[in-house]
């Protein structure tokens, strides 16, 4: 279940700097620092893998993320248990937020250690929310959701079918966890580590920050090599992620250094986060130069695709990627309503529509 498909025009530049000449395989571990570990999962998707690392926390290691849930990720564990540099156990579980790459096997590992999770709130009780839609049918705001932005009747029936599959790629969670905040100090072993809190991508998203090492593990929030997700979902169709976005990475720009090495959940550990969020930042400014002109005349959220992506989108892709696709476009457009760039209308059909307000 990849949450990332990539807006265009926020490639990587040379400039910003690659310290490890490879990523670990998948079920090895490769040393950044003393005391810090890089893991690297499988997923079984077009992004084939997410970056877990690990942090010395005196009596046993604290682990950030936990791969998705498959037979393969067990597989891969076990061998990592098996060449862990030492038999210290996992002390905690912290995880940046509930994609089920980043928590499929949280319940895994915290019954298998004894540990406790640590995620911030909204995360966890969002979690919780999804992995209860598992085996219920589709509701029908998210199918009247779809069916606004343009959804054939196919499409439709395939995401019926695909409905409630979000708690098949996690363990149940533990039915208690540790909390943790925004701007909150956490020491883990002998350095203390700040939460810093991202929004757009998911409802709470935790960066983890260490002035002493100069490290910050990012999550989703900074990825070198693409762009995350930020999506529009039936259950708050008016929201505007991307708002939060934008905030988010000026936020990250503004509270930490640039010279940190930059640990993200997917591509490589990098330095150079000021030039990166400026890339992205950059993209998204493109993009949306894009858009404004595609809304010339009126567009449902299926029709900007092309804009939106530099290519069209359709059933044959299937339910997954069309939904993300949808989600970031709803987004966007979202975005131009609510800073009155466009205006928005519903159909005889019950179809929306969206323009630029005439200049």
């Amino acid at each position: 279940m990849t949450d990332k498909i990539g807006l265009p025009g926020d490639p990587a530049r040379r400039k910003l700097d690659y310290p490890f000449a490879a990523p670990p395989p998948p079920g090895e571990i490769l040393q950044i620092a003393p005391g810090l570990l890089w893991m690297r999962m499988p997923l079984p998707f077009a992004l084939d893998h997410i970056n877990l690392y690990a942090i010395d926390d005196g009596d046993g290691w604290a682990l950030v993320d936990t791969g998705i849930r498959t037979d393969e990720t067990i597989a891969n564990w076990r061998r990592l248990f098996a060449n862990a540099p030492d038999d210290r156990p996992l002390t905690r579980v912290f995880v940046t937020h509930m994609h089920p790459d980043h928590i499929g096997m949280a319940g895994w590992l915290t019954r298998k250690f004894d540990c406790r999770l640590w995620m911030t709130r909204l995360e966890y009780l969002s979690c919780r929310v999804l992995a209860s839609d598992t085996g219920r049918e589709a509701p029908a705001d998210a199918i009247a959701f779809y069916r606004r932005a343009g959804w054939s009747e196919t499409a439709l029936e395939t995401y019926r079918a695909r409905f409630g599959n979000f708690g098949k790629h996690i363990h149940a969670l533990p039915d208690s966890y540790q909390r943790i905040q925004d701007r909150q100090e956490i020491q883990i072993g002998a350095d203390t580590w700040r939460v810093i809190v991202g929004n757009g991508h998911s409802p709470e998203h935790a960066c983890f920050y260490c002035p002493q090492r100069k490290v910050l593990i990012s999550g989703d929030q900074v990825l070198p090599r693409i762009s995350s997700n930020v999506s529009v979902y039936p259950t708050e169709p008016d929201a505007n992620p991307m708002a939060d976005w934008y905030e988010s990475l000026d936020r990250l720009e503004r509270e930490v250094p640039d010279d940190v090495l930059v640990l993200p959940a997917h591509n490589e550990c990098f330095r150079g986060l000021h030039a990166r969020i400026r890339e992205l930042r950059h993209g998204l400014d493109l993009t949306f130069g894009r858009l404004r002109n595609s809304l010339e005349r009126p567009r449902r959220a299926i029709d900007v695709f092309a804009a939106l992506f530099g290519r069209p989108i359709d059933e044959a892709d299937g339910s997954l990627l069309l939904g993300l696709a949808t989600g970031e476009s709803l987004a966007c457009l979202n975005y131009l309503v609510q800073r009155g760039e466009a205006k928005v209308w519903i159909d005889e059909d019950g179809v929306t529509w969206y323009q630029r307000h005439a200049t």
